[in-house]
């Protein structure tokens, strides 16, 4: 549980006390702000860049292809590890981008 999620359930819980509401409220209304003026990290920046040369290398394969053949197709892909790549893959699984499948044991990637 979040703390926005635990201030959220404060408040409704003790609906009938207007000062603890009121604090709830403004405990939330930090928590966003804080959030909204947040600036992604160097890391984060990298990470993305990475994502999108990903999906150009799967926009250009004409068949699945795995971690290690994604790698090759793209000179500013070689210095990850495979960890790193696997890592990056599962985040555009989840977003729905990449489609992820299975062939025995080894593992493939296209683009949705």
């Amino acid at each position: 549980m979040t703390k926005k999620e635990m201030f959220a359930r404060i408040a409704t819980v003790n609906a009938n006390d207007a000062e603890i509401v009121e604090f709830c409220n403004k405990e939330i209304e930090l928590l966003n702000a804080r959030k909204a003026s947040k600036k992604p990290s160097k890391t984060q920046i990298q990470n993305a860049e990475t994502l999108e040369v990903i999906k150009e290398v799967l926009a250009e394969a004409e068949a699945p292809m795995s971690i290690s053949e994604i790698k090759g197709a793209d000179a500013r892909l070689v210095e990850f590890s495979p960890q790193k790549m696997s890592a990056l893959l599962k985040k555009l699984v989840v977003d729905g981008s990449v489609i992820r499948s299975t062939d025995k044991k080894k593992v493939f990637f296209s683009l949705a």
